[in-house]
């Protein structure tokens, strides 16, 4: 068993959101990661894919994601599912706060770039 504290270590900020790293391979986790990502109002992440499965959950607030040339409003107490290597953008109309899982191997891929990468809240 293992117990999860995040510590300013597990933060990753970047133009676009923060990710606070749970469970990862690096915090004892074997199959899972977990994070939150919080937007705030007018941010978007790149138009990307991931390898593995995300699961979000809508803690606060609201996003819009664009998959597969569609968009959707997911709004707090309603839980996303995006299935692997498809691409997905997400856009924050409003400030937003989510909890996010994906198995542990999981990488990205983002359109006009060269190969993947991980991603580092989920090591």
């Amino acid at each position: 068993m293992h117990v999860i504290t995040p510590t300013p270590a597990h933060v990753v900020e970047t133009p676009n959101a923060t990710m606070t790293g749970l469970a990862a391979p690096s915090r004892g986790s074997a199959e899972l990661s977990t994070w939150t990502v919080s937007m705030r109002s007018g941010q978007a992440g790149p138009e990307h894919s991931v390898t593995r499965e995300q699961v979000w959950t809508i803690t606060a607030g609201a996003l819009e994601v664009t998959h597969e040339g569609r968009t959707r409003r997911v709004s707090a107490g309603q839980t996303l599912v995006l299935p692997p290597h498809s691409l997905r953008r997400i856009h924050a109309p409003e400030p937003f706060e989510a909890i996010v899982a994906m198995r542990s191997d999981g990488v990205v891929a983002v359109p006009g770039a060269e190969g993947t990468r991980p991603l580092p809240w989920a090591q």
